[in-house]
């Protein structure tokens, strides 16, 4: 746990003197998404808010945001805990992408398009590959998806996503052979951004849809059997 909070100090200059609940939820659930709490976790109250310097009322809060959000959990007499999902949680995370990212592309106009953050990601996620950071390479496949939502140039669509990406890292989580799972998508997300410089949002559509079917595909087969394993013993 204290390897996980150490990052948070580095937070805390975030918060400034305007110290909100939500600016905290903010810190959290970012922490969450790059995959620092895994799912299962006890979120204890004085680390945290020793981490961040804010109070327990402040800290409680933002629980509350993030347990609204479905991020974490409140269990009686235990405390605050990061959730672990369900198939059904991961079906649902991924029908939630299929119609916003797909519609974001579909709704692109006139190209050219603004595409620095996605090739950054692509950049990124090649650099963790070539450095066999598996975890990294997931992080930056999630950067690449909150990119393609950036492109649709809307606040509420992009505050919409945070959480639903949030999750998806939760899921990643399980997931005991990362390498597996992220690395073929990392040619996949090049095949994206080459056809949107193409002014191909079409295609870029198409690739994107099958990505996202192929990609629940492998996730919920992982579930699956991990569900299985966990019911034999």
């Amino acid at each position: 746990m204290a390897e996980q909070l150490a990052p948070l100090a580095d937070d805390r200059a975030l918060l400034g003197r305007t110290s909100t609940a939500e600016r905290v939820s903010d810190i959290l659930r970012s922490r969450i998404a790059e995959g620092y709490f895994p799912p299962g976790t006890r979120l204890s109250e004085d680390s945290i808010g020793g981490a961040l310097g804010v109070s327990r009322n402040t800290l409680r809060e933002a629980f509350r945001l993030l347990t609204h959000e479905r991020l974490l959990v409140h269990e009686l007499n235990r405390g605050v805990f990061v959730r672990v999902l369900t198939v059904e949680d991961v079906e649902d995370i991924y029908r939630t992408r299929g119609l916003v990212e797909c519609a974001v592309v579909r709704g692109l106009g006139e190209p050219p398009y603004g595409l620095d953050g996605l090739a950054q990601a692509v950049a990124e996620g090649q650099r963790a590959a070539r450095e066999g950071d598996w975890k990294t390479l997931g992080t930056a496949n999630i950067h690449f998806h909150r990119e393609v939502v950036a492109l649709a140039g809307s606040d509420r669509t992009d505050e919409l996503m945070r959480s639903v990406f949030a999750e998806l890292r939760l899921a990643f989580h399980l997931v005991d052979e990362p390498r597996r799972l992220h690395e073929p998508y990392l040619a996949r997300n090049r095949q994206i951004l080459e056809a949107l410089q193409a002014g191909d949002k079409r295609e870029a559509e198409k690739l994107l849809a099958v990505y996202l079917d192929d990609s629940l595909g492998r996730v919920v087969e992982v579930y699956r059997r991990r569900v299985n394993e966990e019911g034999s013993r």
